[in-house]
């Protein structure tokens, strides 16, 4: 049996401000609401960006804390390129909602990582061309174009332990998962 992500739950505090950062900042749809249960208990926002999932994320306004988040570090979003990471960074940037923005490369991912407006974690990624053993981290200049990024994270991580091109590491990873 091949387990598959599908989507978290997230308790939040104030559904109307985190449904509007989330629809409106990084693009999902709400694709259903209501209130859990019979009886009208706490309302539940599902929401999406894939025709195939009916909710990556959703929402359960039950938190009365005004604590940090629980204990999930951060949830991560893969996008197609580097140019779509630094395209997200301009949307947080201008939103101004966002906090903690900070870019960092693992060698394998251009990565942001940024707060939404409760203080939950989140990612925002591209891959790299390589595979490199983690954990790794750097910052990395978005003000570089692709070129220069891309030449900055092959020097830094070319002679840390796993270095090879992504599309080798993926086909051992599968040939190892057929054989267990």
């Amino acid at each position: 049996m091949q387990l598959r992500w599908s989507h978290a739950v997230v308790y939040v505090r104030d559904m109307e401000p985190m449904l509007d950062f989330y629809t409106k900042v990084l693009g999902f749809e709400i694709t259903d609401r209501g209130p859990v249960g019979p009886a009208g208990g706490p309302e539940i926002v599902f929401m999406s960006q894939v025709p195939s999932d009916h909710h990556q994320l959703a929402f359960l306004s039950v938190r009365k804390d005004n604590d940090p988040p629980n204990s999930v570090n951060h949830f991560a979003f893969r996008v197609d390129s580097i140019d779509e990471v630094r395209a997200m960074t301009g949307r947080l940037t201008d939103d101004g909602r966002a906090s903690n923005l900070n870019p960092m490369t693992h060698g394998n991912a251009w990565s942001i990582y940024f707060s939404d407006p409760e203080g939950n974690g989140l990612e925002v990624f591209c891959d790299t061309p390589w595979h490199v053993q983690q954990p790794q981290g750097r910052p990395w200049d978005m003000s570089k174009n692709n070129e220069e990024v891309a030449a900055e994270t092959r020097e830094a991580f070319a002679a840390e332990p796993g270095f090879e091109p992504i599309a080798d590491f993926y086909k051992a990873h599968a040939k190892h998962l057929r054989n267990r």
